[in-house]
């Protein structure tokens, strides 16, 4: 069932293109534009479908050109296109040219199915690690908001490449009607959604950003939705940008383990809007590291954080000089960054890497739907 849009949500949406950026506090320097996306290898797998589209080729009887031929005098004489057509073609696009050939192969092929179930397979993300490939965020976001292929993307991670793709571009409102057309379409959200969501909003920075972050945020937990600790970064960033700092402490608090870089840098920032500067030197204290390995983990302060801090002590010499004390013991160790804390945010994750890969089988058979029992068992 469709999830129902919310008139505040919907609303909120549609004014940004009417929305004026507001002016920002002095201490929102320390974000520049980064341009990296956020989505890890795990998600993308565009290595995986490369080496995918090489191993086809190989497997060819035919060139790719006859191929193409073949298929586009199958849409001439109105034949009917069957699954492997299109998965095949797909693996077979090396230009924007064939793009637009499997553009009407995909209409084609949605319509003739509409009503039948795909089983496992989707053909939404392999579709989307094409545009990824190619770069064209246009065709793919064309694509995901098309009714006419309502359906045809029915999985989140295809949604999610979309909005990834046009926040490396900086079409950040473009990558909210994603979200909108995602919502209304009754996609589920998955965590990557909520760090893309929050990220676009951080980038946007206006007052409706802020709040479709914090009224998606709020519905998300009352839902019990999983929000990952990078997409609660982002929100409380997002709320230092727009000079909500008791909202920014309310945010950190719900975050479970705050040992990150970008974590200690965020808390040290509020407590230092908050006025909390005693606190703020213990922290910086207790993550002085001397006197270890090279291999030792080290938590990185970013030098225009410490600098936005520096002019809070400005009226209290005392403070001030133990905050100097403790940026030389820092900067000894190795522990100042001239990374700036936009840099640590918009930052690409490493994939996670499955120790076993035993414990990476499937759990599901592709024939017959049902677990398998053992990896024994796997087909």
């Amino acid at each position: 069932m469709a999830l129902i849009v919310t008139r505040e949500f919907r609303v909120l949406v549609q004014n940004l293109s009417r929305s004026a950026f507001l002016q920002q506090h002095k201490v929102l320097e320390c974000w520049r534009s980064a341009k990296r996306y956020l989505l890890s290898d795990n998600v993308i797998r565009l290595l995986e479908f490369q080496q995918k589209k090489v191993a086809v080729a190989n497997q060819m009887y035919i060139n790719r050109g006859q191929y193409f031929n073949a298929i586009e005098e199958k849409l001439k004489k109105n034949e009917l296109i069957l699954k492997d057509d299109l998965k095949m073609l797909l693996h077979l696009c090396q230009t924007p040219a064939d793009v637009e050939v499997t553009k009407h192969v995909i209409y084609r092929y949605h319509a003739e199915n509409r009503n039948m179930a795909f089983g496992e397979f989707k053909f939404g993300p392999l579709f989307m690690r094409l545009c990824y490939e190619l770069g064209l965020e246009e065709t793919a976001e064309e694509l995901v908001k098309d009714q006419d292929l309502k359906g045809f993307f029915c999985d989140s991670t295809s949604f999610n490449i979309v909005m990834d793709m046009l926040f490396m571009k900086g079409s950040y409102e473009r990558a909210l009607g994603v979200l909108l057309e995602m919502k209304n379409q009754g996609i589920k959200f998955s965590k990557d959604t909520y760090t893309l969501t929050f990220a676009v909003c951080y980038k946007l920075n206006t007052a409706e950003s802020y709040r479709i972050c914090i009224v998606l945020l709020e519905e998300s937990l009352t839902r019990g939705d999983f929000i990952p600790r990078h997409a609660f970064f982002f929100a409380v960033a997002l709320a230092i940008k727009q000079n909500d700092v008791e909202n920014a402490r309310s945010i950190y608090s719900r975050i479970m383990h705050t040992d990150s870089k970008i974590c200690l840098n965020l808390h040290v920032f509020v407590l230092a809007l908050s006025g909390e500067q005693q606190n703020l030197l213990s922290v910086l204290e207790t993550a002085v590291v001397n006197n270890v390995p090279k291999f030792v983990k080290k938590v990185d302060f970013s030098q225009e954080v410490l600098a936005i801090v520096r002019e809070t002590l400005e009226n209290n010499r005392e403070l001030q000089s133990q905050f100097e004390d403790v940026c030389e013991t820092l900067q000894k160790s190795g522990q100042i960054t001239a990374e700036s804390l936009d840099d640590m945010l918009c930052h690409t994750p490493n994939g996670k890497k499955t120790l076993n890969p035993l414990l990476d089988r499937r759990k599901v058979s592709r024939r017959t739907f049902k677990p398998l029992r053992s990896a024994l068992l796997s087909e």
